[in-house]
């Protein structure tokens, strides 16, 4: 008997619907890809400020006295730093250095609650893995931690841009304009109470990410709010094109294309999260490869031609050998050429060195850039 699948959808896909958002299916959800173009979503997030539907992550809670010692094994940075408030970027590790999704950890309490918010399309793949080592049995932990999946109730707004604090800081009491790199606060935002808002977001842009729970019309309230307050502000809806663009022009990494699991932190430029003074899952890989070098390396490159590059598309030397291949690539709004991210052989990642893009059989010149491209 054939199993029916239906798409999930956030609680704004009826406000998504009324801005004639162009839907598409994205890890099991309706997702907008754009409203009214993806340059001109890109710009706006740029330049001012954009809201970014992204309630489709997952978020998990971990609490007790064995969460750290749980969460510090299963990732690579030191979440033994943070205090109260503080959030970090980070990874989960499998057992051979590989990067299982790549996730932010906030303190929500030192030593004892953490909130993880990992990619929508792991959710159930982390949970699993979580729950896999939350055993005392496994030797890490003494008893279990408290583990709750929240995500299927927790909505995300990513307000992003050089203006987003400015535009949304008559909506609360929380100072949002002073709000440090990485940090969050909680408290009430547009007449909703535990809103916890992070600076935090994957563009490059400035700005925060709103989290709350669903109840009581919260997210109909705050959506109002949002865009109330921004309408003479130039506030704009914007979808995961833009986001895409926006994160690539960082150098971000994007699971599945960038990253996964057959890829490590240090391969894919992520050296700087990568703790060797605790112990954690595939340490002694990672060790192993920062000590001996790798053997492949995620570049930025700029196309000397036109041309897009896709993921999948070959890279090669000057003599036509194939060296590599694309992970993301598009044409960057701010700089008006095609940009991309891919591996090579480290002997290639130098950056001025020129590389090759197989675009519909053609060999497109290329030069290794530095990251950010902007």
């Amino acid at each position: 008997m054939l199993k029916l699948f239906l798409m999930k959808t956030t609680p704004f896909y009826e406000k998504h619907i009324a801005l004639g958002a162009r839907m598409i299916e994205f890890a099991g959800y309706k997702m907008p890809v754009y409203y009214s173009g993806i340059q001109e979503e890109h710009l706006a997030v740029r330049k001012n400020a954009g809201v970014f539907d992204v309630s489709h992550m997952g978020e998990f809670i971990l609490k007790g006295p064995q969460a750290l010692p749980l969460i510090q094994w299963l990732t690579c940075n030191d979440v033994a730093r943070l205090k109260k408030g503080q959030a970090q970027y980070n990874c989960f590790i499998n057992e051979k250095g590989g990067i299982k999704d790549d996730l932010i950890v906030y303190c929500l309490e030192e030593n004892n609650a953490y909130l993880l918010v990992v990619n929508a399309a792991n959710i159930e793949k982390n949970r699993n893995w979580i729950e896999e080592w939350n055993n005392p049995e496994r030797g890490i932990i003494q008893e279990k931690a408290e583990f709750h999946d929240i995500s299927e109730r927790t909505c995300l707004l990513a307000v992003q841009g050089p203006n987003a604090a400015k535009i949304i800081q008559p909506l609360t009491d929380m100072d949002i304009l002073n709000l440090k790199y990485y940090t969050f606060v909680k408290g009430v935002f547009a007449g909703v109470k535990n809103v916890l808002i992070s600076a935090t977001g994957y563009t490059g842009a400035g700005g925060v990410e709103i989290y709350f729970e669903n109840q009581d019309h919260a997210a109909e309230k705050i959506w109002e709010a949002l865009f109330s307050a921004g309408r003479d502000a130039g506030l704009k809806p914007a979808g995961l094109g833009a986001r895409d663009t926006l994160r690539l022009e960082m150098g971000y990494c994007l699971y599945g294309n960038d990253i996964d699991e057959s890829t490590t932190p240090l391969e894919a430029g992520l050296g700087w999260i990568v703790k060797l003074n605790k112990n954690f899952i595939g340490k002694d890989i990672l060790e192993k490869q920062k000590h001996e070098g790798i053997t492949q390396k995620l570049i930025g490159f700029e196309l000397l031609h036109k041309g897009i590059p896709r993921q999948g598309y070959e890279i090669a030397d000057r003599e036509g050998n194939i060296i590599g291949r694309v992970t993301s690539g598009s044409q960057s709004p701010m700089l008006n050429k095609a940009i991309g991210l891919g591996y090579v052989p480290a002997a290639f990642a130098n950056i001025g060195n020129e590389i090759f893009i197989r675009i519909r059989d053609k060999s497109i010149p290329a030069l290794v850039s530095k990251i950010p491209f902007v």
